[in-house]
């Protein structure tokens, strides 16, 4: 599709973004051509510890490798094919990304595909793929969990809880068990918690067993966004984006799969006030040291709750993902798509 020829639909979905006044201000993709200009990387590391030099050479850069979008999220490396793919929220679409070949579309709408024009961030967020290597995606506008199977047809795995519609489904994250972690925040609810479409009084974690049982595992979080477990799967990490709390939750795993325990990770609400973005979205490399994006980049964080240091990106950071080699960290920032060579590796690799 080229975006310079904007269907009347189209634009009718975009207007209310500018009368309401969403939370990225950076403008609507125009054109196909996503290829980066000007200076090629952005942003610079913050080393606070020895042990973050360990993790990412001190002259490492952040790569821009396309631009345009309307607000970055979600991104997953496919091994089988050795391409990233990651969400346009806004533009309710699911890009794809592979070294020598750019950017192209791969999915379109991802997250609302219904037909009354709509505002907000309708699209797909939070991607992740099952262990047969099916990609599942959070629908922000459809408000479920939906699975691409190979033949291109989606397959809803969630959108109720108890016979109530989900909020916005947001972030993912499967278990080597099969089971499905994750978060109801009302972000892609065009009035968000105000919103009179909004049937569940809360915003839940929640858990997908593979025969479709479905448990709330907590709902006293105020805007539960990204998570994570750690290596050993004992840990679940989940950020809320709240300004007034902006923290990363840590919680107990029990053996029954429920979670216990929920403490303070480490608390961002004083950053808020000077750096861009919120807790976001984060992943856990091989050693279980965390990649949590928020206020300012991606913050690294050693097991123990130490902040080692910060990839400062300069931009309002929404997720990020291990790919290539398992060594690449890409990056999810605002209108950027970005990456930077590391000295670890993610789980998985």
């Amino acid at each position: 599709m080229n975006h310079e020829h904007f269907p009347l639909s189209l634009l009718l979905a975009i207007i209310p973004l500018m009368v309401v006044g969403c939370q990225h201000e950076q403008p609507w993709a125009t054109g196909n051509d996503h290829r980066p200009t000007g200076v090629r990387t952005i942003g610079m590391l913050e080393s606070l510890d020895p042990r973050f030099n360990e993790l990412i050479a001190p002259d490492a850069r952040v790569e821009k490798l396309a631009q345009g979008f309307a607000w970055s999220e979600g991104p997953i490396w496919i091994k089988d094919g050795g391409y990233l793919l990651f969400s346009d929220v806004i533009s309710n679409t699911v890009f794809k990304w592979k070294e020598g070949e750019g950017i192209s579309e791969f999915l379109k709408p991802s997250g609302y595909t219904g037909k009354v024009p709509r505002g907000g961030e309708p699209g797909s967020n939070g991607l992740t793929v099952d262990s047969q290597g099916r990609l599942t995606l959070c629908e922000h506008g459809d408000r479920r969990i939906a699975r691409l199977e190979k033949d291109g047809h989606k397959t809803t795995l969630a959108d109720r809880f108890e016979g109530k519609r989900f909020n916005s489904p947001n972030d993912l994250v499967y278990k080597s068990n099969g089971d499905l972690y994750f978060t109801d925040p009302p972000y892609g609810l065009e009035a968000r918690e105000k919103d009179p479409k909004k049937e569940i009084p809360f915003q839940g974690v929640y858990r997908l067993k593979p025969n479709g049982e479905l448990t709330l595992l907590t709902d006293q979080l105020t805007f539960p966004n990204g998570l994570a477990f750690s290596p050993d799967e004992k840990t679940l990490y989940v950020a809320v984006s709240d300004p007034a709390k902006a923290v990363w939750m840590a919680y107990d795993v029990k053996p029954d799969g429920a979670i216990a325990n929920g403490r303070v990770f480490f608390d961002a609400t004083d950053w808020v006030k000077t750096r861009p973005g919120l807790p976001d979205g984060m992943k856990v490399d091989k050693d279980g040291n965390l990649f949590a994006t928020g206020p300012g980049g991606v913050h690294v964080f050693a097991p123990g709750g130490r902040h080692l240091g910060t990839i400062n990106t300069g931009e309002k950071t929404a997720n990020c993902n291990w790919g290539g080699d398992g060594s690449v960290l890409y990056i999810t920032a605002n209108h950027f798509l970005c990456r930077i060579q590391t000295k670890t590796k993610g789980l998985g690799f």
